[in-house]
């Protein structure tokens, strides 16, 4: 094969990864117009067609389903050892992409990563708000942010906060207004602030604990949105009653701008982790960055 086939087989796995011709572009860093005339050249250099373009989507063809399938994981492979090789140098360098909750970023990642990346120029962080538990393997992350129930066992586990409580919240015009619920069935009969999770398509199920008793709760309202801090300005503002972290919700009860409801609900979920696969090549930037997120005291064994 031709070398210059190696770089084609690059754009070729980024477009049919990204199922785009706009947005492979944009990751490479090149123009639609040359990312296309590239495939095009490789696929006459092959003598085959490796990707079946429409009007509105772009798939690899059965050819182009086995280059994927059989080259992408060792390219894979060889940018990992280059890599590997690159870190033997005296500083940590490369870059690190994680995928949080922005409530997670903005009260743990960020705080910590702040700190630490002035002694570490030639290492970069690229981070993303994601909701919806992204697989960061498939993905191309390095580390991904989730509760600890939520974390796969084939995945490396390392804490990074204590136990989380969620609260149910409300300003108390919209209590004088709307008696407060007095059982989670009550909150069907609230405007509820919802939370729209990507990869499953619907609204957050309302996750309520009482000692043993376990409810989920499918609550509705007027206004849905993708992030923590929206639901909780929403709830400020008078909307209605949001389900956040009570650590973020706290100080604004404490000021008067929200009340707690059906305090006895609250349910505490296992603290926030940063996982990574466990079969992935740790460099030394990544061990840094892993380090700076660390819990203290964490747990035996975590």
């Amino acid at each position: 094969m031709l070398r210059e086939n190696v770089t084609d087989l690059l754009a070729f796995i980024a477009v049919a990864q990204e199922g785009s011709f706009t947005r492979a572009a944009a990751k490479l860093g090149v123009t639609q117009s040359a990312l296309s005339h590239t495939l095009r050249g490789l696929e006459a250099r092959m003598g085959v067609r490796l990707l079946s373009r429409t009007t509105r989507s772009v798939a690899p063809t059965a050819a182009g389903e086995r280059l994927l399938k059989t080259v992408a994981p060792r390219l894979e492979e060889i940018e990992n050892e280059l890599a590997a090789v690159v870190e033997t140098r005296e500083k940590p360098a490369g870059t690190i992409r994680i995928t949080a909750t922005d409530y997670a970023i903005d009260s743990i990642l960020w705080p910590r990563l702040s700190k630490v990346l002035p002694d570490y120029p030639d290492i970069k962080i690229e981070i993303v708000v994601d909701y919806g538990l992204s697989d960061i393997v498939a993905d191309r992350f390095d580390i991904g942010v989730r509760w600890g129930n939520q974390v796969a066992k084939d995945m490396i586990a390392v804490r990074i906060g204590p136990d989380a409580r969620l609260a149910i919240v409300a300003s108390p015009a919209y209590v004088k207004m709307h008696p407060a619920p007095r059982q989670p069935k009550d909150l069907l009969h609230h405007n509820c602030i919802t939370l729209r999770l990507p990869t499953r398509g619907g609204l957050y199920a309302w996750e309520l604990r009482k000692g043993k008793k376990e409810i989920q709760v499918r609550v509705d309202g007027q206004c849905t949105f993708n992030g923590t801090y929206q639901m909780l300005n929403a709830a400020i503002d008078g909307a209605g009653l949001a389900f956040v972290p009570e650590d973020l919700a706290q100080p604004h009860v404490a000021a008067g701008r929200l009340v707690y409801v059906l305090e006895d609900w609250f349910p505490t979920f296992p603290g926030p982790h940063i996982f990574y696969p466990a079969r992935r090549e740790f460099s030394r930037a990544l061990a840094v960055v892993v380090e700076a997120l660390r819990m203290d005291a964490s747990p035996a064994g975590e």
